[in-house]
């Protein structure tokens, strides 16, 4: 008897221990390097987790012959079936990287789907021109117009974001959008990263993530840059317009240590199609090491430098066309030039196995100089209306977040709170009529701008059985200070502004191929700090009401579909028009729309993928018909067809489409929508690989950036509204040869 009720009770305590037993470990890949968000899952108890940035996961509740399935998109699965000796220490996992197959992907193991299948079109389809960068981001549109040194216009969800007014962008957690900026509120020049060094593209649309706040409205962009590189590359490419693009990616450590340092050089020279040549040149020089402290920790390092000169051709009315070309030029003293220099520190901390410590610090400093002309001989007939803006900044900031994680039997829930600081020096910022780049005429505009931002926010995670819940709040607390040079006396002004935002997002995980999910939260944007003291404060952080409902659904292993309604509200504004230096009320305005996007993997070799966007966008302050946004997109498409490593090809064809849509308040005007074509293919032998990429494959004729302007020309007697342009590229061939070694 006695024997008995010891086997039972070792059986129970046995038992208890496999219900109970705790795996750690650490998932790796063939270099060493840690990887995250690797999804581990127990199959015989259901539970899953994910690996941190260190590459280190916690899986509860495991027994003895259970197996574990470790993987993600890029490398190959393992299965492990649990024995004594896994249970007792920690794991070591290394994963084999293979061509990502959208075959693999399982929602319920996912982290981020949204993000993970962004990260599916960046391998299937790499990026490798700055302007192909945001347009990764499914539903977001861009539009260049002066010469390729401006930041890119944003089209978005129904939004004309101008440069960058309604969308949060960063870069390894700095910031890319400039408050109280020269040329316009939220301006967001991309042009400092080079394409081959971005790891990964998170994003999110709506206002609904609380570690994001100004800006964050329609959605929100985050780069992250790579730790290593596996191997050093050469390239150069060549074609139309005298357009040459060189690059140099260099690994300066030894990537088995721990340790990886690597240095990246782009240089571009690029005249456009333009009569004028548009002359731009562009360099890029970046930086960055990364190391693993004590195995848990991460450091990483990363200083880069670009600079960017130019000269545009400017906008054309369309009256004259036929007397200059679409090429021509009004003024073809337009242009400008940019620099950037940025040093980010970034360190993961593990406090312990529940707990963890992000932070960054970061400065930039930048520089700006733009001309342009919009008007031509408008507002004055002798010199012409040529602007100038410039300004001298000085970025200093931090981000800090505190993730922890609890176990409440039948709740999992994660806590994440975070604390951060950016702080903006602008000198010397000027709005200025000019002659020809060399003469001042009239300071318009002049002075020194101080703006700050401290937040906080707290987010909370509750996973409990198919549902997460995620509730959170932010704080953001603003101090806005200008100084006017203009004035005779010295004059700083100084207004404070806070705003809180609460968030509350739901998600189902009806099985392993469907997953539903409700947003709904409130974002802002800051106005320009010129508008808050002229306003005296008032309406100067408009805030965002916004809610998704939509579904993300794999109905069979190569299909996958991801659907999104959703409606947006956004508050009365006063809007400081960086080009004329006044100030303008926005009105209150709606936008609700319907987004779609196909992926289909058709076999290991071709990846098909596509994203619609549908958009009604309407201003409520206004009459009916009379109530349109300008510019505001209301269909949009874009995606194409991928090539992946089949006998040494690679290559694809990819389409962007939107149409015609007002370009005034009651739609009399309006702006050319357009289809364009762009091809490009890959033959790797050995070590080298040879490009060709094609442009505008069919050669169409369209106008990339349009606007309703009121302009008159040096010899009319009456101003002329109508639509100004820049017109797209026509076709353009370019040929490229790359070397790995």
């Amino acid at each position: 008897m006695k024997t008995i009720l010891l086997m039972l009770f070792l059986s129970i305590c046995t038992f208890s221990q496999a219900q109970t037993s705790i795996i750690n470990g650490k998932i790796k890949d063939s270099f060493n390097q840690p990887i995250e968000n690797a999804y581990v899952y127990n199959s015989n108890s259901n539970n899953h987790t994910h690996t941190l940035e260190n590459g280190v996961f916690i899986l509860k509740n495991n027994s003895i012959g259970d197996t574990l399935t470790i993987g993600i998109l890029g490398f190959q699965e393992r299965k492990i079936t649990l024995k004594n000796e896994d249970l007792e220490t920690n794991l070591s996992i290394t994963l084999e990287s293979k061509v990502f197959n959208l075959q693999e992907l399982v929602l319920t193991n996912e982290f981020n789907p949204n993000a993970t299948i962004t990260k599916l079109d960046l391998e299937s389809n790499p990026v490798n021109s700055s302007q192909e960068i945001l347009r990764k981001v499914p539903g977001l549109v861009i539009g260049q117009h002066a010469g390729g040194g401006k930041a890119e216009q944003l089209f978005l969800r129904g939004f004309d974001i101008d440069h960058g007014t309604d969308i949060s962008i960063s870069v390894d957690g700095m910031p890319v959008n400039m408050v109280s900026h020269a040329h316009g509120q939220g301006y967001s020049d991309l042009h400092f990263v080079i394409p081959e060094t971005i790891k990964n593209i998170n994003f999110g649309k709506g206002p609904y993530n609380a570690t994001k706040g100004d800006f964050n409205t329609a959605g929100f962009v985050d780069f992250s840059t790579k730790d290593n590189i596996d191997n050093n590359k050469i390239s150069i490419g060549i074609g139309d317009f005298n357009s040459i693009r060189t690059l140099g990616l260099f690994n300066l450590s030894d990537k088995k240590d721990n340790q990886n340092m690597y240095t990246a050089i782009e240089y571009i020279e690029n005249d456009g199609p333009f009569i004028s040549p548009q002359n731009f040149s562009r360099l890029n020089i970046m930086t960055k090491y990364s190391t693993l402290l004590n195995d848990t920790d991460k450091l990483s390092l990363t200083a880069s430098h670009f600079t960017s000169n130019w000269t545009a051709s400017g906008q054309i009315p369309t009256r004259v066309i036929d007397s200059i070309s679409r090429f021509g030029s009004i003024d073809d003293t337009e242009g400008g030039n940019t620099s950037r220099t940025n040093f980010n520190i970034a360190h993961s901390h593990t406090i312990n196995d529940n707990e963890r410590l992000k932070t960054n610090v970061f400065y930039t400093h930048y520089d700006f100089e733009l001309y342009s002309n919009f008007t031509f001989f408008l507002d004055d007939p002798i010199n012409g209306d040529q602007i100038k803006q410039k300004e001298d900044r000085n970025i200093f900031g931090f981000n800090t977040q505190l993730v922890k994680n609890k176990d409440y039997n039948t709740i999992y829930a994660t806590y994440t709170s975070g604390l951060g600081l950016r702080h903006d020096i602008s000198n010397k910022n000027e709005l200025s009529h000019t002659l020809n780049r060399k003469t001042t005429l009239d300071y318009l505009k002049y002075g020194n701008i101080y703006q700050t931002n401290l937040y906080g926010f707290y987010s909370a995670e509750f996973e409990i059985g198919k549902f997460k819940i995620n509730p959170a709040i932010r704080f953001d607390y603003f101090k806005f200070m200008y100084e006017n040079k203009l004035s005779s006396e010295y004059n700083l002004e100084s207004k404070t502004k806070n705003i809180f935002s609460p968030k509350l997002n739901i998600s189902f995980s009806q099985n392993k191929n469907s997953l539903w999910f409700l947003k709904s939260g409130i974002g802002f944007h800051s106005n320009d700090t010129r508008v808050v003291v002229s306003k005296n404060g008032k309406d100067i952080l408009p805030k965002a009401y916004g809610v998704d409902f939509g579904n993300i659904w794999k109905p069979t292993s190569k299909l996958v579909l991801n659907t999104a309604f959703w409606y947006l509200l956004s508050e009365q504004e006063f809007v400081y028009v960086g080009d004329a230096g006044i100030v303008e009320p926005s009105g209150k305005s709606q936008r609700f729309g319907l987004d779609l996007g196909i992926r289909y993997q058709f076999n290991d070799y071709l990846y098909f993928d596509t994203d619609a966007t549908l958009t009604n966008a309407k201003n409520l302050d206004l009459p009916s018909r009379e109530n349109y946004i300008p510019l505001a997109p209301d269909f949009t498409v874009s995606g194409g067809l991928s090539l992946n490593n089949y006998k040494s090809f690679s290559g694809g064809i990819r389409y962007r489409y939107i149409d015609d849509r007002p370009a005034n308040e009651d739609n009399s005007i309006n702006a050319q929508g357009y289809l364009i074509t762009d091809f490009n293919l890959n033959y790797t032998f050995g070590k080298t690989t040879i490009g060709i990429a094609i442009e505008n494959l069919f050669d169409i004729e369209w106008n990339e950036t349009q606007f309703a302007t009121e302009s008159r020309l040096s010899y009319e007697s009456q101003p002329v509204e109508e639509i100004h342009f820049t017109p797209g590229t026509p076709f353009y061939f370019k040929t490229s040869i790359n070397y790995a070694f």
